[in-house]
């Protein structure tokens, strides 16, 4: 587990059962930017039923299984953000701005032709998660988040449905044992 003040772009977030807002629960959320002003994320394993190609046609071809639009946070919810894998480091298109290593975002503006063979992968997002300054930092302080490594696989699963316990599941020591905590610990 990374400290909670080592948040850095590529950091990802998993809701803790104390984090109260349903915006949240149960997500698993990848910082792609982090400055003295906030931070900003999206969440991975929110997939919509709308395909992207019925919102922003031009980028349903390159988009990585499922070629659907991801619910990315709260903010913003009528805007698209999109993150996109390079096929090589150093072959960076037109549009593109590094996030750490391959992943990156892609500003959706870029005509598809420039971009189209040096992408692996697009993911789009409507939304995204924002934090002020100093928010985040108080939201891991009251136990909120659990901070851990992410890895680009984490952003391009063709099924997120398990994501937030196998991150989880993939961490060292006794993070790991909460995979296994009920929901509602008094049931237990």
């Amino acid at each position: 587990m990374i400290r909670g003040t080592d948040v850095a772009p590529g950091t990802l977030l998993l809701a803790t059962a104390e984090l109260a807002d349903p915006n949240f629960a149960h997500t698993v959320v990848m910082l792609l930017d982090v400055n003295d002003e906030g931070a900003l994320g999206i969440v991975l394993n929110r997939p919509s039923p709308v395909l992207v190609a019925e919102v922003l046609e031009p980028w349903g071809a390159l988009c990585a299984e499922p070629e659907v639009l991801f619910r990315g946070g709260p903010v913003s919810p009528d805007g698209a953000l999109a993150i996109a894998l390079l096929r090589d480091s150093e072959d960076v298109p037109v549009g593109f701005r590094t996030v750490v290593g391959r992943l990156g975002m892609l500003d959706l503006d870029t005509p598809v032709e420039l971009v189209d063979g040096g992408i692996g992968g697009v993911r789009v997002y409507a939304g995204y998660a924002g934090w002020g300054a100093e928010q985040l930092q108080e939201e891991i302080a009251e136990g909120s988040w659990y901070v851990v490594a992410g890895e680009a696989g984490d952003a391009f699963r063709a099924d997120t449905t398990d994501l937030w316990r196998d991150v989880l599941r993939r961490q060292p020591g006794h993070l790991a044992w909460h995979t296994t905590r009920p929901v509602d610990p008094n049931l237990n």
